[in-house]
């Protein structure tokens, strides 16, 4: 099978590809490669702070928003006792492997039918908890923590927890419930919010990324940034992405259409999925995972295989999501 005749659905990438403006952004930017970029990239920090109306000593930017995970742990870790980090469980993969490759211990609470169990984790935190992740929209489920519940959990931690809320699927949720970290950060000043333009800005391949929370924590995040960190061509294509707003929004609309056709066509194929506000769906298939996800492949559509959990599919053209209905609509997956 070539390259062409393969669905690439196991990476939660835009099936689009960079707006005229974008690329037109990237081409004028290629020029000047033989110069290095800002030592930090104050321009696109400029550009997300007026996006978002707030103040631009609230943001830091850095490399994807695995890099700023990896920037939030660095904080973590300093001292002669590292403190530990505490996260729901499946979530994001790069929780556990960056920590672990930094040497910060973790600790994981079950999720509760997919979703987090905020109760459970308030309940977690202890004198050595220095860090909690929550995932909203979560990778790999698609479920969305609620504003009231978001904001019930912020009042139990203690102001010394940071709490990063990682949002870089936000803008894919249509539920008016979805919690949304900007409007709770007003009063947490432990409160960092995590969104990227890998995902909806289909930029996944500059690896750019950026946090919003109070001017301490973002000192902190800026005070442990490379310099140089962000090439000029990823900050042209960001600001640009910024500029292409309407564009972007009408991408995500069709994309969330998609998803719910495909959710509707799964649960009347009697698939278990968990309602997804991600560009992404879930299918808890426990054994049967590695299975579907191999017919799946034979198919051409590579998806995400949780062995002896599930499956995550990322939602792309309606050609490669009807491939997905075609595996799931033989039968050969649903329990009996």
């Amino acid at each position: 099978m070539s390259d062409e005749q393969i669905h690439r659905a196991a990476a939660n990438e835009s099936p689009y590809p960079p707006p005229r403006a974008v690329l037109d952004a990237v081409a004028a930017a290629s020029t000047r490669i033989n110069r290095y970029p800002e030592a930090y990239p104050t321009a696109l920090a400029e550009a997300i702070a007026a996006h978002h109306g707030v103040p631009v000593d609230h943001v830091a930017v850095g490399a994807g928003g695995a890099g700023l995970i990896q920037q939030m742990l660095h904080l973590v870790a300093r001292g002669r006792r590292r403190g530990e980090a505490l996260f729901a469980w499946r979530s994001f993969e790069g929780y556990p492997l960056i920590a672990e490759g930094m040497g910060v211990p973790v600790r994981r609470v079950p999720l509760r039918g997919h979703h987090h169990d905020l109760d459970a984790m308030a309940k977690a935190v202890r004198r050595r908890t220095k860090l909690i992740f929550l995932c909203s929209p979560n990778n790999p489920t698609g479920t969305a923590i609620g504003q009231a519940d978001l904001d019930r959990f912020l009042d139990r931690v203690p102001r010394r927890v940071f709490v990063v809320l990682d949002e870089v699927y936000r803008d894919f949720a249509t539920d008016p419930a979805t919690a949304d970290g900007l409007a709770s950060l007003p009063r947490h000043p432990n409160l960092v919010v995590l969104r990227s333009f890998s995902k909806s800005y289909g930029l996944a391949g500059l690896r750019v990324g950026y946090a919003i929370g109070h001017p301490g924590p973002v000192a902190g995040l800026r005070a442990v940034t490379m310099p140089f960190l962000v090439p000029e061509v990823a900050q042209a294509a960001a600001i640009a992405a910024l500029a292409a707003e309407p564009e972007y929004a009408a991408r995500r609309r069709a994309l969330a259409a998609e998803r719910e056709r495909v959710t509707r066509a799964l649960v009347a194929a009697g698939m278990p999925v968990p309602p997804s506000e991600g560009n992404f769906v879930w299918l808890p298939l426990g054994e049967r995972s590695a299975g579907f996800a191999a017919a799946c492949a034979a198919q051409g559509l590579l998806v995400h295989g949780f062995p002896g959990e599930g499956v995550r599919v990322t939602i792309g053209t309606p050609q490669s999501n009807d491939l997905l209905l075609q595996v799931a609509g033989t039968g050969e997956f649903v329990r009996s």
